[in-house]
């Protein structure tokens, strides 16, 4: 019931004309992806049966990235330092959520949309922190294609793959950076997203985090961000967040889920403008 409301949302969304309705893609690609998904499945199963999330793990990476992120995230294939794994990723995350993963990402984009409508006079330049496979940098171009938009990620194959996703684009820009200093100068952008990155970090690494996207935001600018729901946000789900980070090895995720975001934010001088609950996520839209 949860996700038909969503779908609603997202359809009203379409019919204010906030973005386009989604395009299915090509079926070739689809089924591809699927058959690939599947081959990969006994890999992610048995590594889930021995209880194994750092099968990536290598000494001599150590120097290139941090610690926390040489992990098996979701018991995955290559964690998210191989091509295999950025092409699998959007479908992966698809079946995690039964089909809602990207109706929750357009949640965040309506708010974004809307926010650029009522402020036509700021310059527009929007950052995706963490932009994966730039799927989240798609839509926004497709809802507003005259966009400056820029995409950061530590992983060179997923960004591989989102130099794929916005070719259809001008005025779109990627780079390989650690969200924890992000190569930009302060007070530059006037919208920033960050979806589904901070259930990953460790707490001290999220304050961090936080810290850089203010500085790089604009004074008054507004930071969206959307990641997981938290215990008490929805009482009857509340068992099964405590028992997600071990079926899809999140091992950062059960404190991100009792900590208290607002107050992370505040202290990064990003007060909490609004705040909404869409499915098994939370959106955030902070004001610097």
């Amino acid at each position: 019931s949860d996700l038909e409301r969503l779908l609603h949302r997202d359809w009203q969304n379409i019919s204010d004309g906030l973005y386009p309705s989604p395009a299915f893609g090509n079926p070739i690609r689809h089924v591809s992806r699927s058959i690939a998904f599947f081959r990969d499945l006994g890999a992610v199963t048995r590594r889930r049966a021995e209880a194994n999330g750092g099968e990536i793990f290598d000494p001599a990476l150590s120097s290139r990235f941090p610690r926390y992120y040489l992990q098996n995230f979701h018991y995955q294939s290559g964690g998210y330092l191989t091509a295999e794994s950025a092409k699998l990723y959007e479908h992966q995350v698809e079946v995690l959520f039964v089909g809602g993963a990207e109706l929750m990402r357009r949640q965040a984009l309506a708010s974004i949309i809307r926010y650029l409508q009522k402020n036509p006079q700021t310059s527009q330049r929007h950052l995706d922190v963490a932009c994966g496979t730039g799927s989240f940098l798609a839509m926004l171009k497709e809802a507003r294609p005259r966009l400056e938009v820029t995409g950061v990620d530590l992983s060179q194959p997923y960004l591989v793959e989102a130099h794929q996703t916005l070719k259809p684009w001008s005025r779109t820009r990627l780079t390989q950076a650690n969200a924890e200093l992000l190569p930009y100068p302060s007070d530059v952008f006037d919208t920033i997203s960050c979806l589904f990155l901070f259930h990953e970090l460790p707490a001290i690494v999220r304050q961090t985090v936080a810290d850089e996207i203010a500085r790089v935001l604009k004074p008054r600018g507004r930071a969206f961000f959307l990641d997981s729901i938290q215990i008490g946000d929805r009482p009857e789900y509340d068992a099964l967040l405590t028992h997600f980070p071990n079926v899809f090895h999140e091992p950062y995720y059960q404190n991100f889920i009792e900590s208290d975001l607002t107050e992370l934010f505040k202290n990064s001088r990003l007060n909490t403008h609004t705040s909404e609950l869409a499915y098994f996520a939370k959106l955030l839209i902070l004001e610097k």
